[in-house]
């Protein structure tokens, strides 16, 4: 990963500082969508000297560079991912907070219909599905069989 992350610095003109490179490569290496505050905490244990302020400005300089997406998620927090390679959706879990990728040709299929039947192409989208874990009931499983 260290080369992609020299390759996107010298692709978007950006100078490959110590906290940059360790920031990116804490983001690049998360499986999760982590807050500021969150990304703080990891970088800091790997380097110290890392403020929170250095953070802020350089995830806002990779938002704003098209390295990485701001989420919400509804939490209010902004939460940050590399920029995806593949489109994908997210179903959020509004009791954990935990975040879920995943991909769905037939709903890709569904937007774009609905779309040209009102007479539109997509130009982008985001999809966010908030769930809640179903509860098992006695004698019966988690699909309501």
């Amino acid at each position: 990963m260290e080369r992609s992350i020299a390759a996107l610095c010298k692709e978007f003109g950006l100078r490959l500082t110590s906290p940059r490179r360790i920031i990116m490569q804490v983001l690049f290496d998360s499986s999760d969508h982590p807050d500021a505050v969150e990304l703080h905490r990891r970088v800091t244990a790997i380097e110290p000297t890392i403020s929170l302020a250095t953070v802020y400005r350089t995830v806002n300089l990779l938002r704003d560079k098209g390295v990485l997406e701001r989420h919400t998620f509804g939490d209010g927090r902004a939460r940050y991912e590399a920029a995806p390679r593949e489109h994908h959706d997210h179903l959020i879990n509004v009791e954990t907070g935990d975040v879920i990728e995943f991909q769905s040709q037939e709903i890709e299929r569904l937007q774009e219909e609905i779309a040209r039947r009102h007479g539109f192409a997509i130009v982008s989208h985001k999809l966010e599905i908030y769930v809640r874990p179903l509860k098992k009931q006695k004698g019966r499983d988690r699909s309501g069989a």
